[in-house]
């Protein structure tokens, strides 16, 4: 049995696509309930029940899967009873106050059973059942096998790797390129512009990971260049939409939880701490911030020295 924490869009999709025995909690999920409000239109199977409380969802549990926004993860753990259960965060993000990604924050918190599920995801699709592959990063190879056989199904694959740090850096570094895309789309500057954004952005974003010690070819998998095809090129990614907005010049539904806005501001220091630069990363951060505007960013971006690729 897996016990889901967490009854938004994506731990919902879950919960249908995952093969196992499910017991779902959500603040304002009520066990009459047979679907979340935040995926409508997709009524939950008899083998999902929903909880009244987090410690009747966990116990007995085989893994606990965590799947709130970066920001509440701490809130989260907090309110979280003891249990000897693998904890899955389900989430993508960097912790404004230590820089770390959720199974490095999990696991600075006490909680040394810590992994991550991440990759190429939209809830909807997760939901329809149509196929999908992710990836569990974790540092204990024996929970790693077993929860990989234990959410695979037919139609969501599963991979695993223990770079625990490039599957964090992947999945938080792409909603600050998914914006700067965005933006770039937005301001009408053409598929060009975007593509040479993104590329030279992913470079950025793979120098920052390799300094805070990921791997190279993490970068380039599920958790890094595939969720960042995701996101940054498709109107159902939030940070992309945030993106178009500024782009426009338009304003951006305020309860709407866009990670990149957060995750901007930790990789400009990270940046700072290895002194380095990230013309794309810090220009995104400062158009987001409103120190400066699209065509601005764009006139000081292209009138940087030439220099080989």
């Amino acid at each position: 049995m897996i016990a889901i924490l967490g009854a938004g869009a994506f731990g919902t999709s879950l919960s249908l696509a995952i093969p196992a025995e499910v017991r779902l909690w959500g603040r304002g999920l009520t066990r009459e309930m047979r679907q979340s409000p935040r995926l409508p239109g997709h009524a939950l199977p008899d083998r999902v029940r929903v909880m009244a409380s987090p410690e009747a969802a966990i116990d007995g549990a085989a893994a606990i899967l965590i799947a709130v926004p970066m920001g509440a993860l701490r809130g989260a753990l907090a309110a979280l009873p003891g249990t000897h259960a693998p904890l899955v965060a389900c989430c993508k993000g960097l912790d404004a106050e230590t820089g770390l990604g959720p199974a490095s924050l999990m696991a600075a918190l006490g909680w040394t059973r810590s992994s991550l599920l991440t990759g190429p995801s939209f809830a909807i699709d997760v939901a329809r059942g149509l196929p999908t592959a992710l990836t569990l990063a974790s540092h204990a190879r024996d929970d790693a096998s077993m929860l990989q056989q234990l959410l695979s199904s037919p139609t969501l694959r599963v991979y695993t790797t223990d770079d625990v740090k490039g599957a964090e850096l992947g999945g938080a570094l792409k909603n600050v390129l998914a914006i700067a895309s965005g933006a770039v789309t937005g301001a009408g500057l053409g598929a060009s512009a975007q593509a040479a954004l993104i590329t030279r952005g992913l470079g950025e974003l793979a120098l920052i990971a390799r300094l805070e010690g990921a791997q190279s070819e993490t970068l380039m998998g599920l958790s890094g260049l595939g969720d960042l095809m995701l996101t940054a090129l498709s109107e159902s990614s939030r940070n992309y939409r945030y993106g178009l907005a500024l782009g426009r010049g338009q304003s951006f539904a305020e309860d709407t939880t866009v990670e990149g806005v957060a995750t901007a501001a930790v990789v400009a220091d990270l940046a700072r701490k290895h002194a380095v630069e990230t013309p794309v990363l810090a220009m995104t951060q400062r158009l987001i911030s409103g120190d400066i505007t699209i065509h601005s960013a764009l006139e000081a971006l292209m009138s940087r020295p030439l220099k080989e690729e």
